[in-house]
Formats: structure tokens, sequence, C-alpha cells
């Protein structure tokens, strides 16, 4: 079995490695990591750019793999929140057929955060780097925002890993669905 990933994040990666290898019917997968481009913003804006996103990254890489796997992060509104927004993961597995959605925990980022990135378009990172929260230029593919802010207790590897069992909830009883 082959399955396709829409990127070539060492963390994303490693998430999806973990995760297959922990299910009977994936556990001897070959995980591919291709770049490809989300056709979407850098750093998506709401819900509905984020799950395009993973969905444009799982399909875009679907070719000679039993399954493609999209991953994508982004600010989404939510009601009753300090800043109106949470960060959360998208993940997307496409059978080339249809698709398996499944979403991660989220979590607020600090308000001058989320002012840099809905007020000057600058992405989590940069972002990240401008407020010297870190001075990582690669932070997506590190302990990510979400590490920082719970000094290691949830790191973007297990935030991502989260979104894929999710999805895989409806692969492994596709009977149900």
């Amino acid at each position: 079995m082959k399955i396709f990933v829409g990127t070539k994040n060492e963390a994303k990666l490693d998430a999806v490695r973990e995760v297959v290898a922990s299910y009977a019917s994936l556990k001897n997968a070959e995980i591919i990591g291709r770049e490809v481009a989300s056709e979407v913003a850098d750093q998506p804006k709401s819900m509905r750019e984020t799950v395009r996103g993973a969905k444009n990254r799982a399909k875009k890489v679907f070719g000679e793999c039993d399954l493609s796997i999209g991953l994508e992060s982004g600010l989404v509104e939510v009601p009753g929140s300090l800043n109106g927004f949470m960060d959360l993961g998208v993940c997307a597995i496409f059978n080339g057929e249809k698709f398996a959605l499944g979403l991660s925990s989220g979590f607020e980022c600090p308000p001058k955060v989320n002012s840099l990135i809905l007020n000057e378009g600058l992405d989590m990172t940069q972002a990240c780097n401008k407020l010297g929260l870190t001075s990582n230029p690669k932070l997506g593919s590190a302990e990510g925002l979400v590490g920082i802010l719970t000094k290691g207790r949830v790191t973007r590897k297990e935030y991502t890993k989260q979104s894929l069992k999710m999805a895989l909830i409806q692969i492994e009883n596709k009977e149900l669905y």
C-alpha cells in the first residue's frame, strides 16, 4: 500500500508515519511526501479555507497510490473566544473518489499573534518571529506555536496526529460511512 502526503513538512510526515504504523490495515504502507500547493492563503483564516486547503493538497498529490493525505492548519472563527479565532488542523484523506475529514483540537493564539495574521497578512511563523516568541524560521516544521504555548505538552506533530486519527475513523469504519 502507498500513501502520498501533500507536504514535505517533517513534523507532519512524522505524524503520519507514527499514526499509520498503529493501524493494522495500514502499518506496512509506504509513506511518500510530496510538495503540492494548497491553493489557499499561506495562513488560512476560515474553516472553509482550511478545509479547502487540506482537500486540495490530498487531491493534487493523489496518483499512483491507494490513499492520499492533505494537512492544513488555519484560524477559524470561534464565537465567544478572546480573539474570535482559534487555530486548528484539518486532515483530508482521499481515496480517489471521496474524502474523509478530521480535525485537531483547537487553541487560541495570543492576541498580538492574531493581530499580525489578520491585520498585516503574516503567517503564523512570521508573526511569532516578529513578536520574539521564537527565532525559528521553520516553526511549523518544528514544535509549532502550540508547542511553545503548551511548553512542549502538545506539539505540532501531536496536533497533526489528532486530525489524522479523526479522519481515519471513516477509513477504518467504511461500512458505516
